[in-house]
């Protein structure tokens, strides 16, 4: 018998180019080698619209505001939000844990990961109409803070077609091979939640439209980023990471941005830990900023 033909990218174990489930065995070589994938709608239309409802409600009561989870990317949260996020918006909905197109996400992580690859995060998005801020390009390891343990991939699904006027994702392929840029927050500003990779060359960058629930997938080195949207309608966007868990930290020291970090998202988050957990996590925020973590 023939040895398995198998493939991988940065920080994965190989994995067979040919195993049952929803990729074809040239879609899982195409996002090893490229760092990133388009794929047509997973999701039904009733599918879709019920994660549309789902944002409505989570949106207009701004669920997870009090835990930090409900922030501005692109502002400082003192004013209304230019890109209104929810952070982990499974833990305000479980419904979102149990929904088929959270199962076909799975499994296609599997098939490009391993067996192992398990639920990591989930992350709620919209970009305003007719002048919804950019998203600037990244790289997503650049969030990952000090003792994290796994390594993912991110499967991006807008619940509305979206163009490049929508604001699409784009990608610069094989950015994945490295290295992990330096990046900053928005603007040089700690206040502000997101980060912008800095002295990349984008005139390779490919957008990619998608139907509603359709799906983008990308490595967490993989730049991406999206323009503004400029059409009449909100752009809303339901985000899952998978990803294998590592024995041991793949980030040993914080990154530098990161040790400036100053949001108010963050004061949310320490005023919503108990007593002993808000100073052990004040304790360690000033170790950080201090550089000794």
């Amino acid at each position: 018998m023939g040895k398995t033909a198998t493939v991988s990218s940065p920080g994965f174990d190989a994995v067979p180019v040919s195993s049952p489930g929803p990729l074809s065995e040239a879609q899982i070589r195409f996002f090893h080698d490229e760092g990133y994938l388009s794929l047509p709608p997973i999701a039904t239309e009733a599918d879709v619209a019920a994660l549309r409802d789902v944002y409505q409600q989570m949106f207009a009561r701004r669920a997870g505001w009090e835990d930090g989870n409900y922030l501005d990317f692109a502002g400082p949260d003192d004013a209304e939000p230019r890109l209104p996020q929810i952070l982990m918006p499974s833990q305000y909905e479980p419904a979102l844990m149990t929904s088929r197109v959270h199962a076909q996400c799975l499994a296609m992580a599997r098939q490009l990961l391993g067996p192992g690859a398990e639920f990591h995060f989930d992350h709620a998005m919209t970009k305003p109409a007719q002048g919804g801020a950019p998203t600037p390009w990244h790289q997503d390891k650049a969030f990952y803070t000090r003792k994290t343990t796994h390594r993912t991939v991110t499967f991006w699904i807008p619940l509305q077609p979206v163009a490049a006027e929508g604001g699409c994702l784009r990608f610069i392929p094989r950015s994945h091979l490295g290295p992990l840029l330096q990046h900053r927050h928005l603007g040089g500003d700690g206040r502000i939640h997101g980060l912008e990779a800095m002295g990349l060359d984008d005139s390779q960058a490919v957008s990619c439209p998608l139907e509603a629930g359709g799906v983008t997938v990308h490595h967490h080195l993989t730049l991406h980023g999206a323009g503004t949207n400029v059409s009449r309608g909100e752009r809303w966007a339901y985000a899952m990471g998978f990803g294998i868990r590592s024995a041991t930290p793949i980030v040993g020291r914080e990154y530098t941005w990161n040790r400036v970090t100053r949001t108010a998202r963050e004061a949310r988050f320490q005023n919503s830990l108990g007593g002993r957990n808000r100073v052990s996590y004040r304790l360690r925020a000033l170790l950080v900023q201090w550089g000794l973590l």
